[in-house]
């Protein structure tokens, strides 16, 4: 793709590849000290999780501002990918960046229900109510659900997104096509095993995971340090 500014296209390679590479890092901390055991997402025990949700309103507050802080970085690298892809297909690429901006959207919500968790494990008008832990356990269902939604909704955006890499040959296209291969990997694996429940086993779900996780980290690795061809 010719542009008059590579130099500025570049500088947009350069900012979302570093975005993207914060956003799973920040994933990963996420995960390992501060939702673990409070994040219906890590875990299928929903009574579990609701009842050390109640017993760690600390961690459930820090788990709403990093979703906030996600979220800004997730508007930057969409808004960043939307802007290289763009000129190889105009339609295509605003879809994804619509689509990834309500995913995103999406994934906030687990912000607002780990805050309202938070607040009936320290709000003393919920200390006497029975129903605190029932009101816990729908927080969790509702994070549940509207995490896989986003991710189903997120991954066919990254779809779009690596399909225009693929056809411009902005970044090398085996990068770009396992991109598109491990996105809708994901979509569909999470759709289908919603009808066919043999397909949620453990290795199923840690396959469409790893082979994702590779694809956006070498994505954002080749952005971050070699931006894309001219």
């Amino acid at each position: 793709m010719q542009t008059s500014n590579p130099l500025n296209h570049q500088t947009i390679a350069c900012t979302t590849g570093i975005g993207l590479l914060v956003s799973i890092v920040i994933g990963i901390i996420s995960s390992i000290f501060i939702s673990k055991g409070i994040d219906i997402n890590l875990s299928a025990d929903v009574l579990a999780t609701a009842e050390k949700m109640l017993e760690a309103e600390g961690r459930l507050r820090a788990k709403a501002y990093m979703g906030i802080l996600s979220l800004c970085i997730s508007a930057i690298v969409s808004v960043g990918l939307y802007l290289l892809l763009r000129n190889t297909g105009q339609l295509l690429a605003g879809a994804s960046l619509f689509l990834s901006l309500v995913a995103a959207v999406l994934m906030f919500l687990g912000s607002v229900f780990a805050m309202n968790a938070a607040e009936f494990a320290s709000n003393v008008a919920y200390t006497l109510s029975d129903d605190k832990l029932m009101l816990a356990s729908l927080q969790a269902t509702s994070d549940y659900t509207s995490f896989h939604l986003g991710l189903v909704i997120s991954s066919l955006s990254m779809a779009g997104f690596f399909f225009l890499f693929l056809k411009s040959s902005l970044i090398p296209k085996l990068i770009a096509g396992w991109g598109v291969f491990a996105s809708v990997f994901v979509a569909t694996a999470i759709v289908v095993r919603d009808f066919i429940p043999a397909l949620g086993s453990n290795a199923i779900t840690g396959a469409f995971m790893v082979s994702n996780l590779i694809a956006l980290i070498t994505l954002g690795v080749y952005l971050a340090f070699k931006g894309v061809r001219k």
